[in-house]
């Protein structure tokens, strides 16, 4: 009886000090498996605001050049 309750203890006594232990953090998900499409996805991302960006001021430099076809109306 005293040997399963030392053993026990040793036992949990173990499994305390391995839950102590840090966890290894996983890596970043763009070096996971599908990190090629999440980098391609991120990429995409900036020339999606540039092209936005472009079309805003494209759309802005049309509105000026007809109001100023127009006489400014």
């Amino acid at each position: 009886m005293v040997r399963w309750l030392l053993f026990l203890i040793i036992v949990f006594a173990v499994l305390w000090y391995i839950r102590g232990i840090e966890e290894v953090k996983p890596p970043p998900i763009e070096e996971g498996i599908i990190g090629g499409p999440v980098k391609a996805l991120r990429k995409a991302e900036g020339y999606e605001k540039s092209y936005l960006d472009a079309t805003k001021e494209r759309q802005k430099q049309m509105d000026e050049q007809v109001d100023k076809d127009t006489g400014g109306y």
